[in-house]
């Protein structure tokens, strides 16, 4: 893989800053605003700033809507507050292409741009942490890998740390088993009209879930891409396959079911052409790597179906091959090499279906495993962490930082620790019975993942 190096100083640029004002409750912190070369950013320094910089890249928001007009400096509000009032200052651009797989591209110059504007302006940092959530998970791997020696740590969660190449061909994988046992007249690549595939996809969704026929080939589309059934993020899965596979169909719909539309015509044109394949694919073999297969096949057993068939039709159905320049352009933005002079702590949710824990297991290959911790948390959905435990999380690598090696991470002492911080650290962001902030306990757990399918 091509290693990107920013050419940082060929163009002159434009900085504009600004005090803004502070509340009450952050009376003691500067909050600087402004652009670089019309990126907006925002930079928070407490008064009894510790000399760690935290420089937090945000996620891909989507297409299908406008992205937020704030600028995320962590992914927990609480998180936030946190680190303002034990010292650390908090830095993060909106990125020039914020939403889609742009957010990665940009981020890798948008984000060295404001951590050069930072040390010109603030202050060098002491020590600086490339930290970020989803996408941005993965441009703070990247960040790091790329960038030798300007950070002393990396916190990545929920990051599609597998690598883009492999979290499009999943996508494009249960995509697939869609259109060829359910909907054939969908698009899966080059798609002609984005809205109208999407609105058509759902629709074909929501009509297989009504039906156990349709009910079996919705869990094996899911596995293809090991898609878990825990769509909330505190409650258990259900125990009905009708219950599960409606789980893992959100998931199609909303989450990977992006891919129907404007995100996946996105990243074609962003890369020139489909990046994605399913060439030399054996859906059976597949399957069998699944941690998701023995719902499938519980499906299939309830519907009176043969899978046996239903994998043969997919193995025999015309395959879509990729365009080796957009294949070039996806692993630059991004595929972790897991070389970084910098140790790396991850979290993730078990039950994530956006980005399945699988992740982690390809990037565990990659990485010495001295300079790696990977953490876990028992609950459904996607980043969805309590403020308690991306503040363990981030202790846990401050004293790597320090004391190079990492301290224990027993989930029992780590959700006692966690247990023991502010009520307001103790929420997570939640669809049931609303979507918003719900108190619950912390949840770190031991966790395996399985196999990570696709190259």
């Amino acid at each position: 893989m091509n290693r990107f190096r920013l050419l940082l100083h060929t163009v002159p640029l434009v900085m504009v800053a600004t005090m803004a004002p502070s509340s009450p409750a952050e009376a003691e912190t500067t909050v600087r605003t402004g652009g670089i070369d019309g990126v907006p950013y925002r930079v928070e320094v407490p008064s009894h700033w510790n000399g760690t910089l935290l420089l937090w890249s945000h996620g891909a928001y989507s297409l299908e809507a406008p992205a937020p007009s704030d600028i995320e400096l962590t992914n927990h509000p609480a998180t936030r507050q946190w680190l303002l009032d034990h010292g650390y200052a908090l830095a993060a651009s909106k990125l020039r292409s914020p939403r889609g797989w742009g957010a990665v591209e940009s981020g890798l110059k948008d984000q060295i741009d404001l951590l050069d504007w930072f040390t010109a302006n603030i202050g060098k940092p002491k020590r600086t942490i490339s930290a970020g959530a989803s996408a941005g998970g993965l441009t703070a791997v990247l960040l790091a890998e790329r960038n030798p020696g300007r950070f002393a740590g990396v916190a990545s969660l929920c990051g599609v740390v597998g690598g883009t190449t492999g979290h499009f061909n999943s996508a494009l994988d249960a995509n697939f088993a869609v259109k060829t046992l359910l909907a054939p007249s969908l698009d899966v690549v080059n798609i002609k009209d984005p809205q109208t595939n999407t609105a058509n996809a759902r629709r074909a969704l929501g009509a297989a879930l009504a039906s156990p026929t349709g009910r079996a080939r919705l869990a094996l589309a899911a596995a293809l891409a090991d898609i878990p059934a825990r769509y909330t993020a505190r409650a258990p899965a259900p125990d009905t396959v009708a219950g599960q596979v409606e789980q893992q169909t959100y998931y199609a719909a909303y989450d990977r079911g992006a891919f129907w539309g404007l995100n996946r015509t996105d990243i074609e044109q962003r890369a020139g052409g489909n990046p994605s394949w399913n060439t030399g694919v054996n859906y059976r073999k597949l399957l069998a790597r699944s941690t998701q297969k023995a719902l499938v096949a519980r499906a299939y057993s309830d519907a009176g179906l043969s899978l046996h068939r239903d994998l043969a039709r997919l193995n025999a159905a015309p395959r879509i091959k990729a365009n080796a320049q957009a294949v070039r352009y996806l692993n630059r933005y991004g595929t972790p090499t897991g070389r970084t002079t910098a140790p790396v702590i991850t979290l993730h949710s078990t039950g994530d279906g956006s980005v399945p824990t699988d992740n982690q297991r390809r990037y565990a290959t990659k990485m010495h495993r001295a300079d790696l911790k990977q953490l876990y948390v028992d609950r459904g959905y996607h980043c969805t962490f309590t403020a308690s435990e991306e503040i363990l999380t981030l202790q846990t690598l401050l004293t790597r930082m320090k004391a190079n090696h990492w301290p224990t991470t027993n989930p029992t002492p780590l959700n006692k620790a966690a247990a023991e911080l502010a009520p307001e650290t103790q929420t997570v962001f939640d669809t049931d019975p609303e979507p918003g902030l719900h108190p619950t306990t912390p949840s770190f757990t031991h966790h395996t993942p399985g196999p990570y399918l696709r190259p």
